[in-house]
């Protein structure tokens, strides 16, 4: 007979229901934020003070950066069915990944990476990646040039907090990499500095891209609050039909 699963995450009574091994009622509401139960249910750990700090200012980074994919795919489904809320946030939500807000996991796989094989490992990698005509996740921004202040501001916390060790290290040793690859300066990206300091965190690489998730969900909220008020949806469907003209031998005019 196989072996029945079980789940440390909850579990319930008539009268009590508990996060792991915390009494919602008792121990929680009202009593410890959003964060800290989070990361907490996530990890099952606590995190400390300074870690809360990180942990908060890496979600509030991931939660806005305007029209793209993701808010776009969320403001087209809600203008396509009003009635469907849940639908235009998970339109938003399949967005988050290894192109855009998401790739915090695939750079965090990568810093593991290089700090289990030694830094000679992070030439190999780039070199890897460039044979296969791949970007380095968590470098490179189309519009924060020449560096991402996200990161700045990220990796200047974390040491302010005193998270910093070896994938940290690691991922100036991979950006150095990166650089001298390029033959010109590459910026770390705000994904590559959350997934160092994830790391650092001992969060595991499955839950870093489900942080961005949890992050953007809050800004696919203000944009359909904002879609209800101030109607943008029908503007970009009515922009991409003008701007993308019909070509019957499917090529670019």
């Amino acid at each position: 007979m196989p072996t029945t699963p079980t789940t440390a995450l909850c579990h319930h009574n008539e009268k009590q229901l508990f996060y792991r091994d915390k009494d919602l009622v008792a121990d929680l509401i009202g009593k410890r934020g959003f964060t800290d139960v989070m990361m907490a249910q996530i990890t099952g750990r606590t995190f400390k003070p300074n870690e809360l700090i990180l942990i908060d200012a890496i979600l509030v980074t991931l939660m806005e950066h305007g029209l793209t994919p993701s808010a776009i795919a969320t403001r087209l489904t809600i203008t396509s069915a009003p009635e469907a809320v849940q639908g235009a946030m998970v339109a938003g939500l399949l967005n988050v990944g290894g192109q855009f807000l998401g790739s915090m996991q695939d750079c965090g796989e990568l810093l593991a990476e290089v700090v289990a094989h030694g830094e000679e490992r992070a030439t190999t990698i780039v070199e890897r990646l460039r044979t296969q005509k791949k970007l380095v996740p968590g470098f490179g921004h189309h519009l924060h040039k020449p560096d991402d202040p996200r990161a700045i501001a990220l990796l200047a916390l974390a040491e302010n907090q005193g998270v910093t060790g070896a994938y940290v290290k690691a991922l100036n040793v991979l950006a150095a990499a990166v650089r001298k690859a390029a033959g010109k300066h590459v910026t770390i990206n705000a994904t590559g500095a959350i997934a160092a300091i994830l790391a650092e965190l001992k969060v595991p690489q499955v839950a870093m891209r489900g942080l961005s998730v949890v992050a953007r969900s809050a800004g696919l909220v203000a944009h359909l609050v904002e879609e209800s008020e101030r109607p943008a949806g029908r503007y970009i469907w009515d922009l991409v039909d003008k701007s993308i003209p019909f070509s019957p031998d499917g090529q670019p005019t």
